[in-house]
């Protein structure tokens, strides 16, 4: 729509202003239509740990800022200091050289993100009993849940966590293929059941 191309160029003008790095993009494309070229901007970790919330906000559409860090310490700073997010991914080590720095980043990204992902790009959003359109709690809130009656109220207070991809060993013992408890309820394949896979 044009609020949506409006929104684009918007942001566009706004991350020049805050020095930005334009490495594609950034304007609309020549034709007929509603068109903007994809967009990418990058920032170095020390200019955006200087005011975080003015290189996230939102923006509908194919453009993305990229936050280029120094190390590991500089990342876990970056990672803090983001808003909440529909998604969060995290690439690393096939053989897990880099286990130790996944288990202290990753509790920071659950955090934030309502689908938690490993090792592949964020696409849309499947319908499954699994999935969830949400950020970080509150955002995952849905104005079907009542405030009266148990369990429908204590849903309002749930933070949902989606996982895509994620190896088992880093998964919640809950989500794991073994029942941790061997009577625990959870649905599987649309079943609920108490056996382990």
């Amino acid at each position: 729509t044009a609020g949506v191309l409006d929104g684009l160029e918007a942001t566009s003008r706004r991350l020049r202003d805050l020095e930005a790095d334009l490495l594609a993009g950034g304007e609309r494309l020549p034709g007929p239509g509603l068109r903007f070229k994809p967009t990418l901007f990058r920032v170095p970790g020390p200019r955006f740990l200087l005011n975080p919330a003015a290189y996230q906000a939102e923006s509908f559409g194919s453009l993305s800022v990229v936050v280029e860090v120094r190390d590991a310490r500089q990342m876990l700073e970056v990672a803090a200091r983001l808003e909440g997010q529909l998604t969060a991914t995290i690439y690393s080590h096939s053989e897990g050289k880099d286990d130790r720095l996944y288990e202290t980043l990753e509790p920071i990204l659950r955090r934030k993100a309502g689908r938690l992902l490993n090792d592949r790009m964020p696409t849309g959003v499947t319908v499954s009993p699994a999935m969830n359109h949400g950020g970080p709690f509150p955002a995952t809130g849905h104005p079907g849940f009542t405030s009266v009656g148990i369990p429908a109220a204590m849903l309002r207070f749930a933070a949902l966590h989606c996982y895509d991809n994620v190896r088992e060993d880093r998964l919640p013992a809950e989500l794991r293929d073994r029942n941790p408890t061997g009577g625990m309820w959870r649905l599987i394949d649309g079943a609920w059941t108490r056996r382990s896979l």
